[in-house]
């Protein structure tokens, strides 16, 4: 198994609820979760069972049909099935695909009040909702998000643990790295946009060190979405897919807002609302909403109809844009090494969504009009954030600030949005950020940092 960072949430979660609470581990197809869940409850626990749901058989569900109300007989007839004894307070039980079978996750309530074994359960938001609409989601119920990897846990899962420690150890002391350090690191992060984060394919790497089979396998995912979409999307699906296929082209496009007008003219946000929050629901893509007033407390300004789609991996994103038969292998390598002259940004973006929703982090943007400089200019110069964050402030005596972070993918950039944002909200800003591919360095409250510290955030 790679290390995920979720395993140590896993531990904390076992320590600190000593059995009074369950914990479903929520994410997108393919992401890891049945791995991450049966390497814990394997190393962290004498015995454990696993309940598979998505290939158990008619017996085993039937049992928590029949012995809904007697707990005694449904965990002996389980032991006995499985063939397995399971001793008190040292035993997890895992419901895995539990969106399968929803009777089961209904009674984690009862199972965790017996309070003999600890529950673990794994589920893909993907069917999740549409199978809960009759039962009662337990409140003892806690939930751990897994997602794709971010980079420290690419750089751990291809063997570079060392170069992972030093990163984070310059990003807290605010020191670059060696030059040459450095410019590995880079190539790493390269290497990462092209791969992605999704284990399969961080495995089929690792093994070759080629994007063939890396890139087959991120085929095999984006299939797999496609075919759940059209299977559990319901009135949504056709529209959901016309959102997933139409990220690319839409994050092309100077500002990357998704209009939906461009998928069928006439149409707006409000005509594709509920696919979207399908999909989102369903960890397949990483919304980042505008914020109209930026102060701590994005969520309070949050406007729902501009937004920016992102895909929820940046590998599945090139796979995705990158649809060219043989072709696409030459594509993806060219890009890695910068020899294709194509909109790098809209990679680099999507990449550093993909690690700040891995940090837990909510996703803001915002933009605005500045007059026109000179009294003849007829057009008012646009301005845009790319994402906004909310950190203590050093000048502030660690006061909650907005920080807003600014995202380059070349080595020639200009800082005009954050010069006038400053300006703009003088009291609200503390420390700014601009993720860019070269060295780091401090300027002032501005901290220009490599791309591929951005998992630190």
């Amino acid at each position: 198994m790679f290390r995920r960072k979720q395993y140590a949430l896993l531990q904390e979660w076992k320590t600190r609820s000593n059995g009074r609470t369950a914990v479903l581990v929520e994410g997108a197809r393919r992401v890891g979760k049945t791995t991450l869940v049966e390497a814990f409850v394997s190393n962290e626990y004498a015995k454990s069972l696993v309940v598979d749901f998505s290939q158990t058989s008619d017996d085993v569900r039937n049992l928590f049909l029949d012995h809904a109300n007697d707990i005694d007989t449904l965990l002996r007839m389980l032991q006995l099935y499985h063939e397995i004894e399971l001793p008190v307070r040292n035993s997890a039980i895992v419901f895995d695909e539990v969106q399968r079978f929803p009777p089961a996750r209904e009674m984690i309530k009862h199972l965790v009040a017996d309070g003999r074994y600890d529950y673990l359960e794994t589920g893909s938001l993907i069917s999740i909702k549409k199978n809960v609409e009759n039962i009662v989601i337990p409140s003892e119920e806690e939930r751990v998000a897994l997602r794709p990897f971010d980079f420290e846990e690419y750089l751990w899962a291809t063997g570079h643990e060392m170069l992972s420690d030093e990163i984070r150890r310059c990003y807290e002391t605010l020191t670059p790295l060696p030059d040459a350090v450095h410019a590995q690191a880079m190539r790493l992060f390269d290497e990462y946009l092209v791969v992605g984060g999704m284990p399969q394919a961080v495995a089929a790497f690792a093994e070759d060190a080629t994007f063939v089979e890396c890139d087959r396998r991120k085929r095999l995912i984006l299939a797999l979405y496609f075919d759940d979409i059209a299977k559990f999307g319901g009135g949504d699906s056709r529209k959901a897919l016309a959102i997933l296929k139409g990220i690319p082209g839409q994050l092309s496009a100077q500002s990357k807002r998704y209009r939906f007008s461009s998928l069928q003219k006439g149409l707006r946000y409000e005509d594709y609302e509920s696919a979207m929050h399908w999909l989102e629901d369903s960890h397949i893509v990483n919304v980042c909403h505008l914020c109209s007033d930026p102060n701590v407390g994005f969520r309070l300004s949050e406007v729902d109809s501009r937004l920016k789609c992102y895909m929820v991996d940046t590998g599945l994103l090139v796979s995705l844009a990158f649809d060219e038969g043989e072709e696409s292998l030459r594509i993806q390598r060219a890009l890695q090494f910068g020899k294709l002259s194509i909109n790098r940004g809209m990679l680099v973006e999507n990449v550093v969504a993909q690690q700040l929703r891995a940090r837990s982090h909510t996703l803001h943007y915002y933009s605005w009009e500045e007059p026109p400089e000179h009294a003849d200019a007829r057009k008012p110069r646009n301005r845009e954030i790319d994402f906004l964050l909310s950190k203590g402030f050093s000048n502030a005596s660690g006061k909650l600030r907005v920080c807003p972070v600014e995202v380059k993918s070349s080595k020639r950039y200009s800082t005009v949005s954050l010069d006038d944002f400053r300006e703009r909200w003088p009291k609200r800003v503390g420390d700014e950020v601009v993720l860019h591919p070269k060295q780091l360095k401090i300027e002032g409250p501005r901290n220009y940092l490599p791309l591929y510290m951005a998992h630190c955030l």
